[in-house]
């Protein structure tokens, strides 16, 4: 990994970990249902106008249903129930939530493919456990009302993340950016039936127009356009890396612009939950090559 790219991975989480910053600041307010539908509509939008200039086509009438699927399992809903979640929990603990996914992911994988679970996946998964129940067991949003429905909510996200992920990597391949492209509309059209049970609560200003407009073009839009090139640069592998880093912006950016408390409990339940998914995916940081990489 070069230089620019590390750059860009860096940018990649800080974008992604201010996902949770936007929704706090705008779920309250508009609801999850209508805040994920300008979500949605704004990244199909903007990666509509970045497809015309690069003549990036969708193929609809061959790949609808799987848009429709991926959509559907790594945006409508994950995006609702985080949103959903957002109005009770704070930034900091929805990132470290959003960062169990590949210990899901590895679950997952290995029902799909009927393989036994290894000792470190096992071990990986009770250390995840043990990060999450840390975390939200000493945080005060945990005493707040409706706190278990909204952190069940937030796993169940990640949960969804990661069967969108076993099911795009068993899906007859599709070029990415029109993954991302087809998705979001897809998305767009799934979250429709959801606005008449979830009307706005508040009435939006500004700030919480700019967040909604954030969440779509910068977290949805840019950062899959990052997250595509990372990926084609250096591999899935090697951009997985932005699932440890995600929870550390997080945490930054809640406590910068929401004054989140950082507590012990924030951050041992953060290290805890990395660790145990590294071990789960397996991931080992090559931090020597990456420094020759980034050296030549």
């Amino acid at each position: 990994m070069n230089t620019a790219n590390f750059l860009r991975l860096i940018l990649l989480a800080a974008i992604w970990g201010g996902s949770f910053l936007f929704m706090r600041i705008s779920a309250p307010v508009l609801g999850p249902a209508v805040l994920i539908e300008y979500r949605v509509a704004f990244a199909a939008v903007f990666l509509a106008i970045v497809g015309y200039f690069l003549n990036r086509r969708l193929d609809l009438r061959a790949h609808w249903k799987h848009y429709l699927m991926l959509g559907f399992f790594n945006s409508a809903l994950p995006f609702l129930l985080f949103a959903y979640a957002a109005s009770t929990l704070s930034a900091s603990v929805l990132s470290v939530l959003n960062a169990t996914a590949p210990m899901f992911g590895a679950l997952i994988g290995a029902v799909w493919g009927r393989q036994g679970i290894k000792m470190r996946t096992t071990l990986g998964l009770a250390m995840g456990t043990a990060g999450v129940a840390l975390l939200v067991g000493f945080d005060d949003v945990s005493k707040l009302p409706g706190a278990g429905i909204a952190i069940a909510a937030g796993l169940a996200a990640a949960f969804c993340y990661s069967v969108a992920s076993t099911y795009a990597r068993s899906a007859k391949a599709v070029e990415p950016f029109a993954n991302a492209h087809g998705s979001m509309w897809a998305a767009t059209l799934l979250v429709i039936p959801a606005l008449p049970f979830f009307p706005s609560p508040g009435e939006p200003t500004a700030g919480v127009m700019a967040a909604a407009l954030a969440l779509g073009i910068l977290c949805s839009g840019i950062a899959y356009l990052l997250y595509f090139k990372l990926v084609a640069d250096v591999g899935p592998t090697s951009a997985l890396t932005v699932t440890f880093l995600n929870p550390i912006f997080g945490i930054l950016w809640g406590a910068l612009f929401l004054h989140e408390v950082i507590g012990w409990h924030t951050i041992a339940g953060s290290a805890i939950v990395i660790g145990g998914t590294m071990l789960v995916t397996g991931f080992k940081p090559r931090f020597g090559r990456t420094a020759a990489a980034a050296a030549r």
